[in-house]
């Protein structure tokens, strides 16, 4: 469990591509797989800032578990939620295009951030294009488009949101004059 700071979770392909599939902080938990499955966690993990984690070996989780049973059931919510978020990460990865996948971050940012005029990104740019699958230089091209277009204005990692109900057509049709 993330006590302090901000963890990634990411998988690197042979030849060295990153893909990010969460990035957790504090509150949050990572790395159950092996606790049920028995096998080890299917991706790697790393800080991206001083970070406290708090490691329960695996006979004293389960213990806890099977003591408290509502542990059990919320770990269960948060396994589903976390099913759910890769089926919605697949879809954008496979389906949308980079315009509609960085918009559709921007809005997942705005909930999570429960700020509908402005967003602060929580990792870097080049974190950002890791995670929704492209390249820097996209995202800074696609970030001066959207600006163009009027939908956001980008300050350092700070994102004011102008035109929302754009901003969610772009999620979904992925479409950038």
């Amino acid at each position: 469990m993330v006590e302090k700071g901000k963890i990634k979770i990411f998988k690197l392909s042979f030849e060295g591509k990153e893909q990010i599939l969460h990035i957790y902080g504090p509150g949050h938990t990572f790395g159950e797989v092996p606790v049920f499955e028995g096998k080890n966690f299917p991706a790697s993990s790393m800080a991206l800032e001083k970070s406290d984690i708090i490691f329960l070996p695996r006979h004293k989780f389960v213990d806890l578990i099977t003591a408290t049973p509502g542990l059990g059931m919320n770990l269960l919510a948060d396994l589903s939620k976390r099913l759910r978020e890769f089926t919605i990460q697949i879809e954008n990865l496979s389906l949308k295009e980079v315009p509609a996948r960085l918009a559709a971050y921007i809005l997942t940012l705005s909930k999570e951030q429960k700020n509908k005029k402005q967003v602060i990104l929580p990792i870097s740019k080049a974190q950002l294009s890791n995670l929704i699958g492209t390249t820097p230089e996209t995202v800074s091209r696609i970030f001066k488009k959207m600006m163009a277009s009027s939908y956001i204005e980008v300050q350092t990692k700070t994102i004011l949101i102008k035109d929302l109900e754009g901003l969610l057509e772009l999620s979904e049709s992925g479409s950038l004059s």
